[in-house]
C-alpha cells in the first residue's frame, strides 16, 4: 500500500515537473529576448523595405527622366531637321518620306507616326498607333507645344512624345509629329536594382537577428540573474545575491537589489530570532511551571476532598483553586505541546488502526457517546497517530458540544478516489460569524471579545490542526447550509501493509 502510495506521489510530482517544464517552454517562447529579436527584425525588414523602396523609386525616376530629355532632345532636333525638307500641303508620300526621316535618328526601335490633317502615316506601316492616346493628341494640339505620356501596352512599358511641326517660329502647319520609343531596357534595368536591393534583405535580417541575440543576452543575462535570485528568495535562500556589471540602469538595479537582499536578511534573521527566543521563553516557563503545578495539583485535591467538612466560604475558595488548578494546568499542558510542534520536536507513531473503534473509544473515554450521533463506517484502517487523533476528534467534539446546539454528529467517510479519508464534526447551533471563520484555528483566539475566560485554554483547534499537518492533513471550518458549523479533518489515508494487520 504504501509502495503504492509513493509511485501516485511521484507521477504526480512528474505531472507538476512536466507541467512546470511546459510553463517555462512558454515563457522562453513569449520571452523578453522572442521579443527583442522579433523588433528587432521587423525593424530592420521595414528598414531595409522602406530603403528598397525609396531606391527603387530614385533610381528608377532618374533612369526614366535621362531616357525621356533624351528621346525628347533626339525628337526635337531630328523634327526640326526634317521640316526644312517639308513642304506643306504634303501628300501620303512626302509624310511617309518625313517620318521615316525622323524615325532614322531616333534608334531602332523607335516609331514615328505623323499626321497632317486627316492623314497619318507612320515609319512602320505595322506598327500599333493605339499606343498614342487621345489624351496626348490633345495636348499637343491644345496646348501646341511637346508633349510626353509614358503608357503600358500588352505589359510593356513605351515613351510616347508629341509635338507639333512649325516653321520657322510661324503658326503651327497643321503637322503633328508622334514618337514611340519602348522603355523596356530602362524597366529592366531598374528591375534589377529592385532585385539587387531585395537580395540584401535577406542578409540584413539574418543580422539584424544575430545583434538581436547578442544584445538580448547583454540585456538580460542580469535580468535572468536577478529573476534567479529572486526566486531563491521566495524559497528562502536569503543569501542570494547578484553580480554588479558596470555602471548602466542594470548595475544600479542589481546593486539596489543587493541592498535590499541585506536589509531583507538582517530583519528576517532578526525576527528569527526574537521567534526562537519566544518559542524557548514558552517551552521554558511551561516547563518551570510542571513541578510547582504538580505540588499544587496534590493539595488542591486534598482541599477539594475535604471541602464538605470546611466552612461554607472556605469550601468555595477550596474548590476555585482546585478548578483553577486544573485549568493552569491544561493550559501548562497545551503550551508544551505547542511548543514540540513550534519547534518541529513532535513525531508521527504511526500505527494500524481501525478508524471507528479509535473514534468510538475517544468518546466512551470521555463520557461522550450518549451525545455525539456518529456514522462510523466499520473496516477502515490506516496509518495514524492514535493519539494524536484522539486529540484532534477531542477538540472537535468538545467544541461543538459546547459553542454549538444538539445534536452533534461525527461522520466517518472515505473519498472515491480512495485517497483522502474525512472526519466531519457538525452541529445545529447558531454557526460561526464570518469574522470568526478566518481567526478559528488562531491560537487563544476568542469569538467573543467579552468571552475573557472559558473552559478550555484557547489553543485547542491550533493544536488540532497541527496534530492534522504533521499527518498531511487539514481542518476545514465552515457553516451548514442549514444552521450549524461543521469542521472536517481531512487525513490521507495511508493503508496498513498486509504484515502489519
Amino acid at each position: 500500500m504504501l509502495r503504492r502510495e509513493e509511485r501516485a506521489r511521484e507521477e504526480r510530482a512528474r505531472q507538476s515537473g512536466g507541467a512546470a517544464g511546459a510553463r517555462g517552454a512558454l515563457r522562453r517562447l513569449v520571452g523578453l529576448r522572442t521579443r527583442l529579436v522579433v523588433a528587432f527584425v521587423l525593424i530592420a525588414l521595414v528598414s531595409a523595405v522602406t530603403a528598397t523602396a525609396l531606391a527603387y523609386r530614385e533610381s528608377r525616376t532618374a533612369v526614366l527622366e535621362r531616357k525621356q530629355d533624351a528621346v525628347r532632345g533626339a525628337f526635337k532636333n531630328r523634327v526640326e531637321q526634317a521640316a526644312a525638307d517639308f513642304d506643306v500641303p504634303a501628300d501620303e508620300v512626302a509624310l511617309t518620306r518625313f517620318a521615316t526621316t525622323v524615325a532614322d535618328g531616333l534608334g531602332d526601335d523607335a516609331v514615328v507616326v505623323a499626321r497632317y490633317r486627316s492623314l497619318t502615316v507612320s515609319s512602320d506601316a505595322s506598327a500599333d498607333r493605339s499606343r498614342i492616346t487621345p489624351a496626348l493628341r490633345a495636348a499637343v494640339r491644345d496646348r501646341n507645344r511637346m508633349s510626353f505620356q509614358r503608357v503600358d501596352h500588352d505589359g510593356r512599358p513605351y515613351l510616347v512624345v508629341g509635338t507639333p511641326v512649325t516653321f520657322d517660329g510661324a503658326a503651327p502647319s497643321g503637322l503633328d509629329a508622334f514618337a514611340i520609343t519602348s522603355l523596356r531596357a530602362e524597366s529592366e534595368a531598374t528591375a534589377g536594382v529592385l532585385d539587387a536591393v531585395r537580395d540584401g534583405i535577406v542578409p540584413v535580417v539574418l543580422l539584424a537577428a544575430v545583434l538581436a541575440l547578442l544584445s538580448a543576452g547583454t540585456v538580460l543575462r542580469p535580468v535572468r540573474e536577478l529573476g534567479r535570485a529572486t526566486r531563491r528568495h521566495a524559497a528562502g535562500d536569503l543569501t542570494s545575491r547578484v553580480r554588479v556589471r558596470g555602471r548602466d540602469e542594470l548595475a544600479d538595479l542589481a546593486r539596489d537589489f543587493n541592498k535590499t537582499a541585506d536589509a531583507l536578511e538582517a530583519s528576517v534573521a532578526e525576527l528569527r530570532e526574537q521567534d526562537a527566543r519566544a518559542k524557548r521563553f514558552v517551552a521554558d516557563v511551561s516547563h518551570e511551571l510542571r513541578t510547582p503545578l504538580a505540588a499544587m495539583t496534590m493539595v488542591a485535591t486534598v482541599l477539594d476532598e475535604d471541602a464538605h467538612a470546611l466552612p461554607p466560604d472556605t469550601a468555595h475558595a477550596a474548590r476555585t483553586v482546585s478548578e483553577e488548578t486544573a485549568r493552569l494546568s491544561r493550559l501548562v499542558d497545551d503550551l508544551m505541546e505547542m511548543s514540540r510542534f513550534d519547534s518541529g520536536a513532535a513525531r508521527l507513531n504511526l500505527t494500524p488502526t481501525d478508524l471507528a473503534e479509535a473514534v468510538t473509544a475517544t468518546l466512551s473515554l470521555r463520557a461522550l457517546t450518549d451525545r455525539v450521533r456518529t456514522e462510523l463506517p466499520p473496516g477502515v484502517r490506516a496509518l495514524v497517530d492514535r493519539r494524536r487523533v484522539d486529540v484532534i476528534v477531542a477538540n472537535l467534539v468538545g467544541n461543538a458540544l459546547r459553542h454549538g446546539a444538539p445534536p452533534v454528529t461525527l461522520t466517518l467517510a472515505t473519498d472515491p478516489a480512495g485517497d483522502w479519508l474525512t472526519v466531519e464534526v457538525a452541529d445545529r447551533g447558531p454557526g460561526l460569524p464570518p469574522e470568526t471563520l478566518a481567526h478559528v484555528f488562531d491560537r487563544f483566539y476568542k469569538a467573543d471579545s467579552a468571552r475573557t475566560r472559558s473552559e478550555g485554554s484557547g489553543l485547542g483547534t491550533a493544536i488540532a490542526l497541527e496534530n492534522a499537518r504533521l499527518h498531511g492533513g487539514t481542518i476545514e471550518a465552515a457553516n451548514a447550509p442549514d444552521g450549524g458549523a461543521v469542521f472536517t479533518l481531512r487525513l490521507p489515508w495511508r493503508r496498513p501493509r498486509q504484515e502489519d494487520t
